[in-house]
C-alpha cells in the first residue's frame, strides 16, 4: 500500500501530500484512490467520521490537498472554497517561453468532462494568475494561482495561451513538443485558508516532488 505523507493535522482537518498517479475519489474500474488510502492510514476513532476531500486534484497532479474529518467539517470548508477565500498555489512546467513574465488569463472555459455530461454546457468564467519563476531551455517554471475552480482550469488556460504543461496529452499534442514528461508537470505547492472552527489562518506547503526535481536537473 502506498503511504501518503501527512503535512498538517488537527481535530477537523488533515492536509496530505498527494502522490501523482492517484485519483482523489472513486471512479469505474479504479482499484485504489487517495480517499481509500488516507482512510486506511487514519481510520476514524470512536465517534469520528471518515475523511472526505474538500477539493480535487487531477490524477497526474501532486501536492497539497485538504481532507475533513466528517461530513460537517467537509461542508464548512467547502463553503470557504465557494467564497473563494482559500488560496491555492501551484508550480507548473510549461512548454516554451511565456509572452509576459506575469499576467492574468481571464477566459471562459468548458472542460471536456462537462461537455461529456452536458452537450449544451456553456463556458464558465475562469481566471488564472501566473508568475514566471525561471526560464529554462525550452520550458518555463511558473507559479500559478487560480481565482476560480474550474475543472482542469490551469491545463486549459495554459494551453489556450500557447504554453501547455510539459507532459500535456489532453489539451495539446505531445508530438508537437520536444520535451517529454510521464505526467502533466503540475504540483499543488501550497494552500492557505482560515480555519472554519478556530478562525485562524492555516498555511501548508510542500516542495516539488522527486520526478519534477529530476526533470529540472536533467533539463
Amino acid at each position: 500500500m502506498k503511504f501518503v505523507e501527512i503535512l498538517y493535522q488537527d481535530a477537523g482537518y488533515y492536509v496530505f501530500n498527494k502522490p501523482a498517479g492517484l485519483l482523489v475519489v472513486p471512479a469505474p474500474d479504479e482499484q485504489k484512490t487517495l480517499t481509500d488510502l488516507v482512510n486506511q492510514q487514519y481510520p476514524p476513532q470512536a465517534g469520528e467520521g471518515l475523511l472526505y476531500p474538500c477539493h480535487r486534484l487531477d490524477r497526474d497532479t501532486s501536492g497539497v490537498i485538504i481532507f475533513a474529518r466528517g461530513k460537517k467539517n467537509q461542508q464548512l470548508l467547502m463553503d470557504e472554497f465557494r467564497k473563494r477565500s482559500v488560496k491555492k498555489e501551484y508550480i507548473a512546467f510549461v512548454q516554451g517561453k511565456m509572452r509576459q513574465p506575469h499576467g492574468v488569463i481571464n477566459r471562459p472555459i468548458s472542460s471536456f468532462e462537462e461537455k461529456r455530461f452536458d452537450r449544451c454546457a456553456q463556458p464558465k468564467p475562469a481566471i488564472t494568475e501566473y508568475h514566471v519563476l525561471k526560464q529554462k531551455t525550452g520550458y518555463s517554471i511558473v507559479q500559478v494561482f487560480i481565482k476560480t475552480g474550474r475543472t482542469n482550469q490551469i491545463r486549459i488556460h495554459l494551453g489556450m495561451v500557447g504554453n501547455p504543461l510539459v507532459g500535456e496529452r489532453k489539451y495539446a499534442f505531445a508530438k508537437d513538443f520536444e520535451l517529454k514528461f510521464r505526467r502533466t508537470a503540475l504540483h499543488a505547492a501550497a494552500v492557505t485558508w482560515y480555519h472554519p472552527i478556530t478562525k485562524k489562518e492555516v498555511h501548508v506547503q510542500t516542495p516539488l516532488p522527486e520526478d519534477m526535481m529530476l526533470f529540472i536537473a536533467n533539463h
